[in-house]
């Protein structure tokens, strides 16, 4: 990648280096003009590494078969080329490697593999900078960037892809504990070096729990492992079959309960026909966005209070090898589901006790040797720990989406001011618009806002 020396001044400055930050760099290169500036800033290095696919555990595997992951929406079948050419699995031809779940590690090797290319074919200038934001400012000159170390740098146009935050573990006395009692699911070397024989408490039960028990399991663990979670729901597999033959679009006209009862009579006729309830989530896919925009603000809000963690088991599964691992390990007796809410969290000499209350408010406890955050993906803007985006908001550059959650902005993704404004010059791409659009965290709502979000800001430099 060729460099401008410490520039102040850039066209194009991209806030992130992950996922939605690299096809959003990728997308301005290939769209670019001569001379075009381009900044990536990313404090985490590699580029890549963003929270879904930091991890080098080959366990870890992706949500989605390699033939539907492609990064980009007009080559349907990118990255499973990029699999082929790299000969990451010679032992697959074409036809099984798009149906295999593959390591995710693979997918962030693609992403820088597919930057560079574009560099290379680009006549922009592209820096990466080992740089956190921590304010922006909107001027008539541009948008000015503070970082954490270093002079402030001017960009004419600003994409903000910084993904995704970890929710905080809620529970009371959990900052008291000893280093190395309460580890976040995503410090995966933490997690395969708790002891083998340790038992073990994983708070929360959707995919991050899964990881988890792959890692844990990957490094010989042999102690008791107790997941807890309000509804105690593990995620589900992935099933081959037909697909369901129903029209989906008739859905957008119902509310929230009209839909529920609809799907589950889709789901029921499918099943006498031999087809599985996923071919029937399969097929409302391609309208998650305008599912959730159709909905009435009251059935929004009742879907976050009552049905976000039933939409959640059945629209984001697992590879069926880690289901099955999850149910064997049930089996053994070595993984226990408990429903309750977590409460509080004090060291009691060599143990953890957690204390939690069930759906009758009657407490329980659970002695472990260590804790595990695996509470998800957060998704108010204002908590997730982030000094850039507290400050836009406590500035009023920008102001919370829908229901709180996110950061406000149009349908095309530019930032909306506390007052109302719009800021042109910024586009929000990714998770931080899940309060507009629901669905903004997979790869095909991804690679459509990045390209989005690239020709129109690379349009305005």
């Amino acid at each position: 990648m060729t460099a401008f020396d410490q520039p102040q001044v850039c066209d194009l400055a991209i806030i992130g280096g992950g996922a939605s930050g690299l096809l959003t760099a990728i997308g301005a290169l290939h769209g670019a003009r001569d001379g075009l500036r381009l900044v990536i800033l990313e404090p985490r290095l590699p580029l890549g590494h963003g929270i879904a696919y930091a991890t080098r555990d080959p366990g870890h595997l992706l949500n989605v078969p390699a033939g539907k992951m492609s990064g980009f929406p007009d080559r349907p079948d990118d990255f499973l080329d990029y699999l082929l050419e790299s000969g990451a699995f010679p032992d697959s031809d074409r036809e099984a490697l798009a149906a295999r779940f593959v390591p995710r590690l693979h997918y962030a090797a693609y992403l820088r593999h597919r930057l560079q290319q574009a560099v290379a074919a680009s006549p922009a200038r592209l820096e990466v900078r080992g740089e956190r934001v921590t304010a922006m400012a909107a001027g008539e000159e541009g948008i000015t960037l503070q970082l954490a170390s270093g002079p402030p740098l001017r960009a004419a146009a600003v994409a903000v892809c910084t993904g995704n935050a970890l929710r905080p573990l809620p529970a009371r006395g959990v900052s008291s504990l000893p280093a190395g009692r309460c580890i976040d699911a995503w410090e995966v070397e933490a997690v395969r070096e708790i002891p083998a024989d340790a038992d073990v408490a994983i708070v929360g039960s959707g995919l991050s729990m899964a990881d988890c028990v792959v890692s844990l399991a990957a490094a010989g663990h042999r102690g008791q492992v107790h997941v807890l979670s309000r509804h105690a729901l593990l995620p589900l597999p992935h099933a081959a079959g037909p697909a369901a033959g129903y029209d989906p679009q008739p859905l957008l006209a119902m509310t929230l309960r009209q839909r529920v009862r609809t799907l589950r009579r889709h789901a029921a006729e499918a099943a006498r026909h031999g087809i599985p309830w996923q071919s029937v989530m399969d097929r409302i896919r391609p309208l998650g966005q305008a599912l959730w925009q159709s909905l009435s603000v009251q059935d929004q809000r009742r879907f976050l209070r009552h049905a976000v963690r039933y939409w959640d088991v059945h629209r984001h599964r697992i590879a069926v090898p880690v289901h099955a691992s999850l149910l064997a390990m049930r089996a053994q007796g070595r993984l226990h589901l408990h429903r309750g809410r977590l409460d509080s969290a004090v060291a009691e000499g060599a143990c953890v006790r957690l204390t939690a209350f069930d759906a009758r408010r009657r407490p329980f406890q659970l002695d472990v040797r260590c804790v595990i955050n695996a509470t998800g993906v957060e998704m108010r803007a204002q908590a997730m720990r982030n000094p850039l985006l507290q400050q836009m908001l406590g500035s009023g550059i920008a102001r919370p989406g829908p229901h709180g959650i996110g950061i406000d902005s149009t349908a095309d993704g530019e930032l909306v001011a506390a007052d109302g404004r719009v800021e042109p010059r910024v586009r929000i791409v990714g998770s931080l618009r899940i309060g507009g659009l629901w669905e903004s965290l997979a790869i095909p709502e991804l690679r459509g806002q990045a390209a989005q979000a690239a020709a129109a800001l690379a349009a305005r430099v």
